[in-house]
């Protein structure tokens, strides 16, 4: 078997889909995009498909291997996320290859369903509490929200007390039969993420993610100082070696590569097997589109450390075109008490929707996202 094309598709609201084909008639479906780079992520798997025509798609370690390797400089969001929708689809060929979901040929099942979580509140959090119940009442046991807006090096405790009391809010109306994830999404700075992690305290958190940028992970022991909750970190790390590191330093509770951007299924196995040797858990990140999670949930299924799993629908970002718009079968999907059921259908699982995708590639998209200052106009992290 070969690959004979690779075709490229820019659907709504922001992401890329990747159609690999083989003279076989078997087809796999990656998802390759950092969000607001689709562009560039999509010249560079142009450049890897230069290598890869003609070549056995089986072959997926040894092309793993030339991607990453043979260009000399490696790593970063732009080329992992390249490779990272390439080995997803070549997976799924695979799979069908074998007429075996990718979890059969990693090892099996370790697990009979798969918890998952949903965003409420948006890039500024609102509406949290109604949000909340909402999403209770649709079956879900587990939310996540932005903690804040804008946050400069020093800032005012009025921010602080407004995250304390919109993640105050969920514990009144729900308790504690919500779980409630914190993003601090980057946006804050050393100093103030201690104060914030140890307000949040005593309304525990399931965890706090990404409490500073991972340029600053050094800051994650001083954090882990003043709090017990579960830290998460990862979605802006790209392989093992960028995870190495913060598992040595043994400050973190939670990896969440992301399956679009931290070399696909391949890597993102290695990288949560790695830290399973730390004793730490896994919950991949997912804000993406359906091929995105669905290679997400075959490394779930048979990943013992993972323990919850990210997904996009109804996530703001998603407004006018959502996850299930591009699937055959949207059944695949359904959530029952926060839960999905295992999938058994070969490859990744799912049946991609081509008209669909190929109508939504012909408006595309140009998705940036926003500038963001602080009250004194220097440029804050989104």
């Amino acid at each position: 078997m070969k690959i004979t094309n690779m075709e490229l598709y820019t659907v709504p609201p922001r992401w890329l889909f990747l159609k690999v084909e083989t003279d076989e008639g078997i087809t796999g479906w990656g998802e390759p995009v950092i969000e607001g780079r689709a562009a560039t992520v999509k010249a560079a798997v142009e450049e890897l498909k230069e290598y890869l025509i003609g070549k056995n798609p089986l072959y997926i370690e040894d092309h793993w291997q030339v991607m990453y390797r043979a260009g000399f400089y490696r790593g970063g969001p732009i080329l992992m996320s390249a490779i990272a929708g390439i080995d997803q689809a070549l997976w799924d060929i695979k799979g069908k290859y074998y007429n075996a979901p990718v979890y059969e040929l990693l090892g099996g099942p370790c697990r009979d369903k798969l918890k998952v979580y949903c965003w409420i509140g948006g890039d500024r959090p609102d509406d949290i509490q109604s949000s909340a119940k909402k999403k209770f009442e649709e079956g879900y046991r587990a939310v996540k929200m932005n903690g804040t807006e804008e946050m400069h090096y020093i800032d005012s405790f009025q921010k602080v007390e407004a995250v304390v009391n919109r993640v105050a809010a969920i514990r009144e109306a729900l308790g504690y039969e919500m779980d409630i994830a914190v993003d601090f999404h980057g946006r804050v700075h050393k100093t103030m993420a201690k104060v914030l992690a140890k307000e949040l305290e005593p309304l525990r958190p399931m965890f706090i993610e990404e409490p500073v940028l991972p340029q600053n992970n050094e800051a994650l022991r001083e954090i882990a100082n003043h709090t017990s909750t579960p830290i998460a970190v990862g979605e802006r790390m790209f392989s093992r070696w960028d995870f190495k590191n913060a598992l040595t330093d043994g400050y973190i509770d939670i990896i969440q590569p992301d399956l679009s951007h931290a070399g696909g299924i391949s890597e993102c196995k290695k990288i949560i097997a790695m830290a399973e040797a730390f004793d730490v858990s896994a919950a991949p990140h997912c804000p993406l589109g359906p091929i995105a999670l669905a290679a997400c949930v075959q490394i779930d299924v048979c990943t013992p450390n993972v323990f919850i799993q990210e997904q996009s629908l109804g996530i703001h970002y998603n407004q006018g075109s959502d996850l299930l718009d591009y699937l055959a079968d949207t059944k695949v999907f359904e959530y029952d008490n926060g839960f999905i059921e295992i999938p058994k259908g070969p490859g990744l699982g799912i049946q991609v929707n081509e008209e669909k995708v190929k109508e939504m590639a012909a408006i595309g998209h140009n998705w940036k996202n926003p500038v963001w200052r602080n009250y004194d106009g220097t440029v804050a992290e989104w």
